[in-house]
Order: structure tokens, then C-alpha cells, then sequence
């Protein structure tokens, strides 16, 4: 996905637009590059701005987007949207007739005269689960559980026996609906609506599948196998194709997002791509200076202590953070040292250290330099 065009780029708006704005850019352009419109039409660009519109309008595909990019998508067979042409187009959820559009714009257009039979793709789903710390800054592939709606195998989702037990329906003639008529105040107002015979599907099983019972899918138990990527954070998503809500007529099931909840470790704290840790010294070794091995989340790395290093303070050792989603660039790990004083001394440490302090001169104890501030 390397060389696709950013989306946003594609329907001409911010990463700021707020749906109304995308859903106006894309009707715009869709208008545009519609291979009915003889004059600017463009198959290629009609299916770049679709598989725009199908991510951008989408709240969860936009987060996903916005944080890993295409990345989000790779996950699975198959690309986003790789065919715009099928199952409708979609404004949040409302059908829209294209051909009403072009009607709108071109002055004539095609009518839809059949219900929406056709396979429809399902709604994407999401599920929440707990990743350990460690597994978000390396990466991994854990097995999840699920239950989905399997399209059955044995009808291919047609809930027929075989092909010839399906029928069009007798009462509305295969369209999928029947018009009624009342009378109002304004006269006679006929309306459309599914039919009750086959529930707006315009078709009737005389047999069903013994593999589903006519239903079209069967319900299944399978371990699906999820990418953590390296890097990921608190709250993010990873989308999964083809494992979301069962579709409709034989059509494909949505996508499943996968929401990672990081489990806190004990001793790393995460900041963005920053790693914190305290670490223990001896006030000997914060006295004289020293060097030492710290752990990292990479393993442990040296780290060099210079003499006279003070309580609380922050050491940064470069690149031995989390490496960033996008850019892969690592962050840094800052150290913050905890000085450990002394609970009990033999009587050859008191001795060295009351040489020590007594060998100071009052004038330069830390205390004499202290009560001086408040003379001044």
C-alpha cells in the first residue's frame, strides 16, 4: 500500500473535516468521476475516492487510519474497499441511490426498480482485550477466541438446497417490495414496502440447506490469529478483515477491530514513546560514580554514573524507548535514580565518615550555607 495517496489528499479536505464536510466531498467527486459522467468520468479515481470515503467516514476506520495509516488495513486477505462497486454505496448507514444523484446533477440517470436484494456486507464489530506490557513493545501473534456468522459452505449463503429451489417471489414479482395505496387529505399517496411474503427479499426457498437450515450461515467457533504491532499503545486499534457481523443475501461479514488494553508492568512506565524507570544506587556509588546495568525493555544496557550525582536525578539513555508506529524510530528510556541512604553503619564507616565531616570547615557545611540565606 506503499504507493497509494493519502485519503484525505484524495477527497480533498483536513484531517480536520468533520463528517458533513467528508460526505460533501465525496458526492462532489463521486459525481465527478462516475463512469456514467461521459465527460470527466474516471473508473480508476471513482474506486480511489470510494475506498476514501468508505475509511474516512467511518469513525473506528478513521482512528485506525489516522494512527497506523494503511498498516491498519494489511491485517487479513484482501484490501479495504477493493471492490467499491459492490454492496452499495454508503452515508452512515443511509442507502443511497447513485442514480437518484446523477438525476440530481445530469438531469436523468437510472431509477432503482428492485429492492436491495444483492448481497450486503455486515457491520464491523469490536472486541476489547488485555495484552501484556511487554507484547506491545516487541510485538506478537496471539490466538483469540471468537464466534462469528460463517457464511454456510454448502449454499453459499443462498439458504437453498440447491439452485433451483430458489424462486422468484409471486407476489412482488422478484422486487422485493409491493405498493399500497391510501387515501389522505392530499388524495390517493401510494407508498412502498417490503414484501410481507418474502420479507423484502424477492425471492422464496422451496427448499432449504440442510447444512444451515435455510438461514444462509451457521454459527462457528474459531481461534483468530492477531499481529501485535510493535509499538502500539493503550487504547489503539488493530482491524482484522472478514470477522465482523455477518452479512446479508450471501454477503461478506464487516471487519472485527481488536481494542488493546495494555496491562501496567511493575517497573516500566510508558509515555508516549518514552520509557521511565527508578533505579536503586548506593550513596557511595552516587558519591564516587560508577556504572551500571540497567534493564531496558530490550535487555539491560550500561549505564555511567558520574561522581557527585545528586537524589532525583534523570538520567536519558537514547534509543532504548519505544520505536514509533509510523517512523519506527525508537524513543528513550529515562532513569531516575533512588539513592539509597545507609539504615545501619559498622564502626569503620562511622569512623571514615565522621573523619569525613569533621574534616569539613563549619563555614562550608551545607547547613552553615543554608542559615546563610536568611541573613542576607
Amino acid at each position: 500500500m506503499a504507493d497509494k495517496r493519502d485519503l484525505y489528499e484524495t477527497l480533498g479536505v483536513n484531517k480536520s473535516a468533520s463528517k458533513d464536510e467528508i460526505k460533501s466531498a465525496y458526492r462532489k467527486l463521486a459525481k465527478k468521476y462516475h463512469p456514467d459522467n461521459h465527460e470527466t468520468g474516471d473508473a480508476d479515481k471513482f474506486k480511489e475516492v470510494q475506498e476514501a470515503y468508505d475509511i474516512l467516514y467511518d469513525d473506528q476506520k478513521r482512528s485506525a487510519y489516522d494512527q497506523f495509516g494503511f498498516a491498519a488495513f494489511e491485517q487479513g486477505a484482501g484490501q479495504p474497499g477493493s471492490n467499491p462497486f459492490e454492496g452499495g454505496f454508503g452515508f452512515g448507514g443511509e442507502d443511497v441511490n447513485l442514480g437518484d444523484i446523477f438525476s440530481q446533477f445530469f438531469g436523468g440517470g437510472r431509477r432503482q426498480s428492485r429492492a436491495n436484494t444483492g448481497p450486503r456486507r455486515g457491520n464491523d464489530a469490536i472486541i476489547r482485550i488485555k495484552v501484556d506490557f511487554m507484547d506491545t513493545i516487541l510485538g506478537r501473534d496471539i490466538e483469540i477466541p471468537l464466534t462469528i456468522d460463517e457464511t454456510c459452505k454448502a449454499c453459499n449463503g443462498t439458504g437453498a438446497r440447491t439452485a433451483s429451489d430458489i424462486k422468484s417471489c409471486p407476489q412482488c414479482n422478484g422486487m422485493g417490495y409491493v405498493r399500497t395505496q391510501r387515501r389522505s387529505l392530499f388524495g390517493m399517496v401510494e407508498q412502498q414496502e417490503a414484501c410481507p411474503r418474502c420479507n423484502g427479499q424477492g425471492k422464496i426457498i422451496l427448499n432449504n440447506c440442510p447444512s444451515c437450515g435455510g438461514k444462509g450461515y451457521n454459527r462457528v467457533k474459531k481461534n483468530i490469529k492477531v499481529h501485535i504491532i510493535a509499538g502500539i499503545n493503550n487504547g489503539q486499534q488493530i482491524r482484522v478483515q472478514g470477522m465482523g457481523e455477518r452479512g446479508a443475501n450471501g454477503g461478506p461479514n464487516g471487519d472485527l477491530f481488536v481494542e488493546v488494553n495494555v496491562k501496567p508492568h511493575q517497573y516500566f512506565k510508558r509515555d508516549g514513546n518514552d520509557i521511565h524507570l527508578n533505579v536503586p544506587i548506593d550513596f557511595v556509588d552516587a558519591i564516587l560514580g560508577t556504572s551500571v546495568d540497567v534493564p531496558t525493555v530490550y535487555g539491560e544496557a550500561t549505564l555511567n554514573i558520574p561522581a557527585g550525582t545528586q537524589p532525583g536525578q534523570i538520567f536519558r539513555m537514547r534509543g532504548q524507548g519505544v520505536k514509533d508506529l509510523r517512523s519506527g524510530r525508537p524513543g528513550d528510556q529515562y532513569v531516575h535514580l533512588d539513592i539509597k541512604m545507609p539504615t545501619s553503619l559498622n564502626r569503620e564507616q562511622k569512623e571514615l565518615l565522621t573523619k569525613y565531616r569533621d574534616g569539613q570547615k563549619k563555614d562550608d557545611s551545607l547547613l552553615a550555607k543554608f542559615k546563610k540565606m536568611f541573613k542576607k
